[in-house]
């Protein structure tokens, strides 16, 4: 009989490791089951789930061109439709003000987001219209190598001994 994916087929469990368990289809041709398509839930240990010798009912997912076959057991059992998950609801937008990680823009922020001037940052101005990305790029790389400056002239002093400082 040949195996295609999307069939389903009863096969035994003939051994278990640590990511998965061995099951025998028909004919003498074996197939895995990974450990995350043993169950819907949590699998720390396959053991807590199967035994060799258990008979099981699993879904053809794979088929390598080298003859590895890939099974699901998960994907096996049909699912009534209210214990299908109802897709996500958007996230609702943040509000405005403040940086990312609460509070106001710090000493000198001004509350409209944007760096907190007593980390070394600078407060954020918007430019007038919406700013293309070559613009946002550019700002960015100029920032970034004026702090990456900043911080190797800081620590040029703290290398070497007795504070000489290295040319």
């Amino acid at each position: 009989m040949a195996i295609e994916v999307g069939t389903k087929l009863e096969g035994k469990v003939t051994g278990i490791t640590h990511f998965g368990a061995f099951v025998d289809l028909s004919g003498g041709v074996t197939g895995l089951v990974h450990i995350s398509e043993i169950a819907d839930n949590y699998v720390k240990d396959v053991n807590d789930h199967l035994k060799i010798g258990d008979v099981v009912t699993v879904k053809v997912i794979n088929v390598d061109k080298d003859g590895k076959i890939g099974l699901s057991i998960k994907q096996a059992v049909d699912k009534p439709a209210s214990e299908v998950r109802p897709p996500r609801a958007p996230r609702p937008e943040r509000p405005s003000g403040g940086d990312r990680f609460g509070g106001g823009g710090g000493s000198g922020g001004g509350g409209g987001g944007g760096y907190n001037r007593e980390r070394g940052g600078r407060p954020f101005k918007p430019a007038a219209g919406k700013p293309s990305f070559e613009d946002k790029m550019s700002r960015f790389l100029k920032d970034s190598e004026e702090r990456i400056s900043s911080i190797k002239k800081n620590t040029e002093g703290k290398r070497g001994g007795r504070g000489a400082k290295r040319v």
